[in-house]
C-alpha cells in the first residue's frame, strides 16, 4: 500500500545494489510481484518521473519494463485502468512533527477533572532540562485534563538523599512555573512498603537471598536461580528479621521478587526489591534499616497515592512488565503508563554523575554556570520559561529517541525575546575611533528603545561633535559616502585618517536631511561627552559548548572532549541605559546579539578605584555562530589530548560588530567536496536504518545505527552550516545579513 511504499522503496533499492534480481540468479515470480505493485503506484511513478527514484530500483524496474512478457502485458491493459504518475499527498508537516515531538497523545482511560500525574525526581542533584521536560510535560496533561500533579521526591536511598537538594528543586521548579497540588516523599510510605514486602514473603512470591552481588549478576545474566531461590517462607522470614534489625548477617542479604529467572526480559528476573542499609535516614532517622528500591516503591506509592497515569522515558519500557507484576501480585489498583523521549542534546552531558565532576574540578564555575544543561544554568544564559515551554509542547510526547540541537531551543527563545527587549548600544573599549563631526552641537534627542515596540519605552540619545565608534567599523568607511549612525541619521564621511595603515580618526559632517538609508553602511556609535552622556563600563561574556563533540559515543570519555576555552570576555564601553540595568534583565545589543545582565553595574568605589561594570552575557540566537567568541567559524574539533579547565582571559579587542555584505560561512570554507561526502554518507546510513527497521532488528542494533546516523547529520551542520534534508543539494554560502536595520534608525 502506499504508506508502506516510503519503507520498501530505500529496502529495495539496498537489496538491488549488489543484485541483478530480487532473489536468485534469474528473474523470479519475487520480481514479477514487486513490479506490478510499483506500476500500479501513482507515488512510484511520480518518483521516476520526477527524477526521485533511486538508482539500483529504477535500473531493475526499467529492465523489468523492458522484458517482453511484461512489455506485452502491459500494452495489453485498458489505458483508463493504468496508474498515473501524481505527487503524494503532503504529510511533511505531520512528519516534522512525530520525528520531533509535536504530538500530545490521549491518555489512556484518562477523564476531564479525574486525572492524576507526579514528578518524582530523587534530592541528590541540580535539576537539568531533562528533568525540566519531565515536570512540564506532566503539568502539561495536569493543566489539559483539569486534574492533579504531585510532587514527590524519591528518597529510596538514604546515602544520596540530601535535604538541601529539595529545597533547590522545589525553587527550580517555581522557576519552570510549575505548580503541583500535593508534594509527598517516598519515605511517607516506608510501613506501607514494608507489610508489602512481608505479604509477598509470606505469599511466597519473594525470598531473601544472601548471594554476593558478584555471583548474583552472574547468575541473573545466565538465568540461573539463586541457591535461596527454594526457602521456605519460614527460612526467608527469619533472613528478613535479621536484615529488619541491621545485623552482620542482614547486611550480606537482599530480598528478590521471585518473577522469572529464564526471562528475556532481565528486569523480570528476580529483581532486588529490599536492601539492608544501617545508615540514618534524613527523614526517617534510624527507624528504618531496610530500604526499598525504587523499582518496588513507585508502583506500590503511585497506586496509594492515587496515580491515574505514570508518565516515564523509554529506557523504563523494559521495566513496565516489572511495574505491572508488582501491582497484579499485591493486589493494587493498576496506574496507567505512558512513555516518552528523554530530551537528550548534542554537545553536553546530562550524566549527574558527569555534571558533578565538571562542578568539582572547576571546569565550570558553579551548578549555575551558563555552559551548563541545568534549569539553573540555561536560565542564567538567558533562556526564558516561556522558551522552553514551547520547546518542550513542540516535542510532545513522543517516543523517537533524537538528540536534539541546542539551536532550536535558542531558537525558540529568540522569538519570545525579539519582540520585547529593549536596544542598547556598545563600543569596543580597546580598539575605538573618534568621529568627529563638524558643526554638530551637543544636544539630546528621545530614541525608541525598541523600534516596532512603542510599550517599550524610550531612551535619551546624545549626539555632538565628538563621537566614537568600533575600530572594525571605521575601517569599514568610505570617503565621499554616506553611512547611517543608528538613531541618528545618516553622516557624509569626508576623510578617514589612518596612521601606519591603521584608522586613527574619522572626518564627518551631518547629512540626516538625507533619508536614504537602503545602501549605506550601518553604524553603531556613542556621544563622547562624559558629562551629559558618561558610557557605561561594560563586560561582554560568551559561552562555547563545554563538550566539543556534538554526540559522545558509548565508550567516549566525556573528559578528553572537554572545550579548554570556552568562556570568552569583552571590555566594552555602554550606552548610559546600561547602568539601570537589573540582574536578569534582557537587552539586544545592537548588531551583538541578545544579552542578559549578571551583574549590575556600581558606581565609583575608592575601596577599589573604580567603577564595577555591568557584565551581560551572550544569549544564543540559534544560528550556527552563535556559540563562543563572535567571528570565529567553529573548527572541526577533536577529543584533546591534553585538556584544561582555565577559563579565556579578558580579551584585548571586543567582538567585531556583524559584518554588512557577503561573508563566507562554515560551509564556504569547508568546501562542497566534503559537503557531498557527509551528504552521501548520512544518506547510506539512513537507508541502513531503514532496511535495519524493515527486518525487524534488535532494539539495540537499531539505536546504535540511529545514534551513528544522527551524529553523521550534526556532522554534517558543523560542515555545511545546513540541516541535512533528503535529496538535498550543496549550495554555496549565503550573504551574511546586515548588520544594521533601517528599523532602528
Amino acid at each position: 500500500c502506499e504508506s508502506e511504499l516510503a519503507k520498501a522503496v530505500p529496502y529495495l533499492d539496498t537489496v538491488l545494489q549488489p543484485a541483478t534480481w530480487l532473489v536468485g540468479d534469474s528473474v523470479s515470480i519475487a520480481d514479477y510481484e514487486v513490479f506490478g505493485s510499483l506500476a500500479n503506484s501513482s507515488t512510484w511513478l511520480w518518483m521516476v518521473a520526477q527524477s526521485q527514484a533511486p538508482a539500483s530500483l529504477l535500473r531493475w524496474f526499467k529492465m523489468m519494463s523492458a522484458r517482453p512478457e511484461v512489455a506485452n502485458v502491459m500494452s495489453s491493459l485498458p489505458e483508463e485502468s493504468k496508474a498515473k504518475a501524481a505527487a503524494p499527498q503532503s504529510k511533511a508537516k505531520e512528519k516534522k512533527e512525530e520525528s520531533a515531538g509535536g504530538k500530545f497523545v490521549e491518555l489512556p482511560g484518562a477523564k476531564m477533572g479525574e486525572v492524576v500525574v507526579r514528578f518524582p525526581p530523587e534530592a541528590s542533584g541540580f535539576l537539568h532540562v531533562g528533568h525540566a521536560k519531565a515536570a512540564l510535560l506532566n503539568n502539561y496533561y495536569k493543566e489539559s485534563f483539569q486534574g492533579k500533579l504531585i510532587m514527590r521526591f524519591d528518597d529510596t536511598n538514604p546515602a544520596k538523599e540530601k535535604e538541601e537538594y529539595e529545597e533547590v528543586i522545589l525553587e527550580d521548579l517555581k522557576m519552570l512555573q510549575v505548580r503541583y497540588d500535593y508534594f509527598s516523599r517516598t519515605s511517607d510510605h516506608f510501613e506501607t512498603i514494608l507489610k508489602y514486602c512481608d505479604k509477598l514473603l509470606k505469599e511466597g512470591k519473594a525470598y531473601v537471598d544472601d548471594t554476593d552481588a558478584e555471583t548474583m549478576k552472574i547468575e541473573r545474566d545466565a538465568m540461573t536461580k539463586s541457591k535461596n531461590w527454594d526457602n521456605s517462607p519460614q527460612k526467608n522470614i527469619a533472613m528478613w528479621e535479621e536484615m529488619k534489625k541491621g545485623s552482620e548477617a542482614g547486611t550480606k542479604c537482599a530480598v528478590r521478587a521471585k518473577i522469572n529467572m529464564e526471562s528475556p526480559n532481565g528486569c523480570l528476573r528476580d529483581p532486588t526489591i529490599y536492601r539492608c542499609k544501617p545508615e540514618p535516614h534524613p527523614s526517617t532517622g534510624t527507624k528504618y534499616k531496610v530500604y526499598p528500591t525504587y523499582d518496588f516503591a513507585c508502583p506500590i506509592v503511585d497506586s496509594v497515592e492515587g496515580v491515574t497515569h505514570a508518565l516515564r522515558t523509554t529506557e523504563y519500557m523494559d521495566r513496565d512488565d516489572q511495574f505491572n507484576w508488582f501491582i497484579d501480585a499485591l493486589g493494587l489498583r493498576k496506574p496507567h503508563i505512558w512513555a516518552y523521549a528523554r530530551l537528550n542534546l548534542t554537545n553536553t552531558v546530562m550524566s549527574k554523575r558527569k555534571l558533578t565532576w565538571l562542578v568539582d574540578e572547576g571546569a565550570v564555575d558553579g551548578w549555575d554556570d551558563p555552559r551548563l544543561p541545568t534549569v539553573r544554568g540555561v536560565i542564567r544564559r538567558g533562556l526564558t520559561v516561556e522558551a522552553l515551554k514551547q520547546f518542550i509542547i513542540a516535542q510532545g510526547s513522543s517516543r523517537s529517541v533524537v538528540f536534539m540541537e541546542w539551536d532550536k531551543i535558542w531558537a525558540f527563545n529568540k522569538k519570545v525575546l525579539d519582540p520585547i527587549v529593549a536596544r542598547h548600544t556598545t563600543v569596543d573599549q580597546v580598539y575605538n575611533v573618534p568621529v568627529l563631526v563638524a558643526g554638530a552641537k551637543l544636544s539630546s534627542h528621545m530614541s525608541a528603545k525598541h523600534p516596532k515596540n512603542p510599550d517599550v519605552g524610550e531612551k535619551t540619545v546624545w549626539t555632538g561633535p565628538r563621537l566614537i565608534i568600533d575600530g572594525a567599523d571605521a575601517e569599514q568607511l568610505k570617503e565621499g559616502e554616506n553611512a547611517t549612525f543608528i538613531n541618528w541619521g545618516n553622516l557624509m564621511i569626508k576623510k578617514v585618517n589612518k596612521k601606519d595603515g591603521k584608522v586613527i580618526s574619522v572626518d564627518a559632517e551631518q547629512n540626516t536631511d538625507n533619508k536614504d538609508f537602503k545602501k549605506t553602511l550601518k553604524v553603531t556609535w556613542l556621544c563622547d561627552e562624559q558629562e551629559k552622556s558618561p558610557s557605561t563600563p561594560a563586560i561582554l561574556v560568551y559561552y562555547d559548548h563545554i563538550i566539543s563533540k556534538a554526540i559522545l559515543d558509548k565508550d567516549d570519555d566525556f573528559k578528553k572532549f572537554i572545550e579548554p576555552s570556552s568562556k570568552h570576555e569583552f571590555e566594552m564601553l555602554g550606552d548610559p541605559e546600561l547602568k539601570t540595568l537589573k540582574k536578569g534583565d534582557m537587552i539586544q545589543v545592537q548588531r551583538r546579539g541578545y544579552f542578559i545582565c549578571d551583574v549590575e553595574y556600581r558606581p565609583y568605589n575608592s575601596c577599589v578605584g573604580r567603577a564595577r561594570p555591568v557584565v551581560l552575557i551572550s544569549i544564543p540566537d540559534g544560528s550556527v555562530g552563535s556559540y563562543g567568541a563572535p567571528g570565529k567559524a567553529p573548527p572541526a574539533k577533536g577529543p584533546e589530548k591534553k585538556t584544561t579547565t582555565k577559563e579565556g582571559k579578558k580579551q584585548g579587542g571586543a567582538p567585531t560588530p556583524a559584518k554588512q555584505g557577503k561573508a563566507a560561512s562554515p560551509a564556504a570554507a569547508a568546501g562542497s567536496g566534503s559537503g557531498d561526502k557527509l551528504n552521501a554518507n548520512v544518506t547510506a546510513q539512513g537507508e541502513l536504518v531503514r532496511k535495519l527497521k524493515a527486518d525487524k532488528a534488535g532494539k539495540p542494533e537499531i539505536d546504535e545505527a540511529v545514534k551513528k546516523l544522527l551524529a553523521l547529520k550534526a556532522e554534517f551542520k558543523s560542515a555545511t552550516g545546513q540541516d541535512w534534508k533528503p535529496g538535498m543539494t550543496i549550495t554555496k554560502a549565503a550573504a551574511a545579513p546586515a548588520g544594521g536595520s533601517a528599523d532602528a534608525i
